[in-house]
């Protein structure tokens, strides 16, 4: 009788058990916060199909992905260089209130020395410390992420590899003085021989077979695509989709910078990298885009096979989707092949976002920061919001429900400032000295109006949103690369300023 008691008491208690679990799956099936996939494309500037319709540029996937959400036209990022560009982003925090206006190591974002970043809270880390389960691979920050960022690293391929035996074109010096400027990576050219030889394919391999488990919590996965940075290298059936005689080259004037000020010169001082005129003179500037476009047209096709294995994983229906750029490139606008300016081209950048409750195929014009990133993706997942992000969430904007002018900043070393506004861009240089386009009759910032007084009016409506806070350079931080930001942060912060070693060209 006893024994019976206890067998009936025992499988009540594995019922309630059974019952518990059967409650503990469904959570499991339908958690409370949607996953997260995070897409990064170094270098990418706006040449997307949905977007720019005269480059001749090929991205099926790309345009997919915004058929499914709210893709930003004019977002800019907030440094037009990799380094403190994703360091702003990651910590939801401006260079003007960091510091970090050059290249700084992964480990060092986060500084006891930094009053600004001491006890942030990076953005991977915060989905991890609200319960999400998170992972990574490629370049996410400068180099991959601070360790322990993710629960599951992927790490990240040194350098922009695969490299050719030798360069195809270009030796990444130029007519550069070698003492005083970095090598650069450009080169352009078809190799090497299959996708599969690229990094990024392995990359996206790596993110696919974690795509098609099924997992306890929400997610967030991050990956970052090498290309379409330097050098412009991609196997020759991507080239072959631009065939020379379709490329067009992008709007320039050989006096276009004759109405500048002299410290825009300096910070465009880039011998290094190949100028417009020689592009031009050479016979090299299709050639130049066409490679450009093929490496844009192979990171397409990588992102598309995500989206497909997303897709077949169960997991889309609850994944909200970022996928965003570091920076604009230069084409052979304002003289050159490269990012380093605060003119569009270079602090231009593709932002787009999908999630279950967001407009399908919506394209926004009104200036968008990379900064909102941070913020944004918090409101999409139902997370609470982290106070010291800086920048402002675009789920209202993106709903209609944001009617305010919006601005965009953009920082390239201390007090150095572009203010976009839906028509206007503003530049102050550290020396007080201006630049004023307005993108409605000047799109391609050919006449300088800050010294026309017809238009002071709005100079002073957009000098107000600089930045009050310009700190001096983190100590951790330098760009090397280029002497104006030596001589600016040594003069900056004195006697105790030191350089930091720069990612620059290994070959």
């Amino acid at each position: 009788m006893k024994n019976g008691a206890f067998f009936v008491f025992a499988l009540s208690l594995l019922c309630l058990s059974a019952c518990k679990e059967e409650e503990k799956t469904e959570k499991i099936v339908k958690p409370d916060h949607p996953n997260v996939l995070f897409i990064a494309v170094d270098d990418l500037n706006n040449m997307l199909g949905v977007l720019d319709k005269f480059s001749g540029t090929k991205t099926p996937n790309i345009d997919r992905l915004a058929s499914r959400g709210v893709i930003f036209s004019d977002a800019h990022c907030q440094a037009p260089l990799c380094g403190p560009s994703r360091a702003s982003l990651m910590t939801g925090l401006r260079p003007s209130t960091t510091g970090i206006y050059g290249m700084i190591s992964d480990e060092k974002i986060r500084s006891e020395n930094n009053s600004a970043t001491q006890d942030i809270i990076m953005l991977p880390e915060y989905f991890k410390k609200n319960g999400y389960h998170t992972m990574g691979i490629g370049k996410l920050f400068h180099t991959h992420a601070p360790n322990g960022v993710f629960d599951e690293s992927g790490g990240r391929e040194k350098g922009f590899v695969p490299y050719p035996e030798k360069r195809f074109v270009w030796d990444g010096f130029g007519s550069s003085d070698r003492k005083k400027y970095g090598r650069t990576s450009t080169d352009w050219g078809a190799f090497p021989e299959a996708d599969s030889l690229m990094p990024d394919h392995q990359s996206v391999n790596w993110v696919n077979e974690r795509l098609k488990k099924t997992y306890d919590r929400p997610f967030f996965m991050g990956i970052g695509f090498l290309r379409v940075h330097v050098p412009l290298y991609v196997p020759q059936k991507w080239f072959d989709l631009h065939p020379l005689d379709s490329i067009k080259t992008r709007p320039y004037r050989a006096n276009d910078l004759n109405d500048v000020p002299p410290v825009a010169l300096q910070i465009n001082d880039l011998p290094m990298m190949p100028s417009t005129d020689w592009a031009i003179k050479s016979g090299e500037w299709p050639k130049i885009i066409q490679a450009y476009l093929a490496c844009i047209s192979y990171v397409d096709y990588e992102i598309g096979r995500l989206l497909d294995t997303l897709d077949e994983s169960g997991h889309a229906n609850n994944t909200v989707i970022v996928l965003w750029s570091d920076h604009g490139y230069r084409l052979g606008e304002k003289s050159t092949f490269a990012k380093h300016a605060l003119w569009n081209a270079a602090t231009k950048t593709p932002l787009l976002f999908v999630a279950p409750d967001l407009p399908k195929g919506k394209v926004i014009d009104k200036p968008a920061e990379l900064l909102s990133i941070y913020p944004t993706l918090l409101e999409l997942c139902g997370l609470p919001a982290y106070e010291r992000n800086e920048g402002r969430s675009l789920v209202p904007l993106m709903n209609d429900n944001d009617l305010d002018p919006q601005f965009a900043i953009t920082t390239f070393g201390m007090n150095n400032h572009a203010i976009k506004s839906k028509q206007f861009r503003y530049i102050r240089y550290e020396d007080g000295t201006e630049e004023l386009y307005d993108h409605k009759n000047d799109p391609n910032e050919f006449i300088n109006l800050a010294n026309n007084p017809d238009y002071q009016n709005t100079t002073t409506l957009l000098k107000k949103k600089i930045p009050t806070n310009n700190t001096i350079w983190d100590n951790n931080s330098s760009y090397a690369f280029q002497p104006y930001f030596v001589e600016q942060k040594a003069r900056t912060n004195g006697s105790d300023a030191t350089d930091v070693k720069v990612i620059g060209a290994p070959r």
